[in-house]
């Protein structure tokens, strides 16, 4: 078995390492991770410009560091190295739960690899967990065992400070006050900080509530973010041109139409969304 490692965190950091190690385990271990941190870089990809990709070493691991982001590595990663049947995204420092899957940069990692085809699987350690991470390695071990054991495409896992085991969680869904504090920096000019206080509770068997509770959240997700209830009830209550579109519309579209969408895609303008001055097509 052929395993991609990544993360957002830099291809120094202890958590890929240690990732690294246990992933051996399983199957050949590449490295492929941004050369420096893109936390919170959420899935942007790098259109506007070449990457490069050069050769490092994480351990006694072959590595590579690359200047784009977490899904670039992804991408990159699993174009060069021909075949690639695992992609782990990890180990981040800084869980990733609820609704912070929007703006993980760990996530899009492993979403990356599900939209190319392959397996993903982010995994997330608490900020302040010891930079050895070796009290999390035997959890580690499991919980790949229990992904690689299922048909699971995309699994999003947290790991608490002291786990008691494992549950199948979903996303802790919730609202945030999304408030903007004022300050000033030390010349008198105004920034602003941008907050994120949650102002509901975790319900039981959410990600959130599992790693309240002590247990390793592992949460199927999927590409497709379509609301099938919302879908059918707007479909019933405000009947639109679905049986013309039937009865006009074949199917499948034609070479020709989907070749027309393709170009509108594409000629988008660009605009930043990295974080780092990297155009990106919009929308992104």
């Amino acid at each position: 078995m052929r395993i991609l490692v990544s993360n957002d965190d830099g291809i120094y950091s202890p958590g890929i390492a240690a990732l690294a190690e246990v992933a051996a385990e399983f199957g050949t271990v590449r490295v492929v991770a941004p050369d420096v941190e893109r936390s919170s870089s959420s899935h942007s990809i790098t259109a506007s410009r070449p990457l490069s990709y050069r050769a490092t070493r994480v351990g006694s691991f072959s590595a590579y560091r690359v200047d784009g982001t977490p899904a670039d590595c992804v991408a990159l990663g699993a174009h060069l190295w021909g075949q690639v049947d695992l992609v782990l995204s990890g180990l981040n420092m800084g869980l990733n739960l609820g609704s912070s899957i929007w703006h993980s940069g760990t996530l899009a990692a492993a979403k990356q690899a599900a939209m190319l085809g392959l397996r993903g699987v982010a995994l997330s350690a608490p900020a302040t967990a010891d930079v050895d991470f070796a009290p999390y390695k035997p959890w580690l071990r499991e919980a790949i065992q229990t992904v690689l054991a299922s048909p699971l495409r995309l699994v999003n896992i947290n790991f608490p400070r002291e786990p008691r085991g494992l549950l199948w969680t979903r996303v802790s869904v919730r609202q945030y006050d999304g408030k903007i504090v004022p300050t000033l920096d030390p010349m008198g000019r105004e920034l602003y900080w941008f907050t994120v206080t949650p102002l509901q509770g975790a319900e039981e068997g959410t990600d959130r509530w599992a790693l309240e509770q002590g247990w390793i959240s592992l949460t199927p997700l999927g590409l497709d973010l379509t609301d099938e209830s919302g879908l059918a009830a707007a479909r019933q209550r405000q009947p639109l041109d679905e049986l013309r579109a039937h009865t006009l519309s074949p199917p499948r579209s034609s070479p020709e139409a989907a070749k027309s969408v393709r170009e509108d895609e594409a000629a988008a303008p660009l605009e930043d969304h990295s974080g780092d001055g990297t155009r990106q097509p919009h929308p992104a």
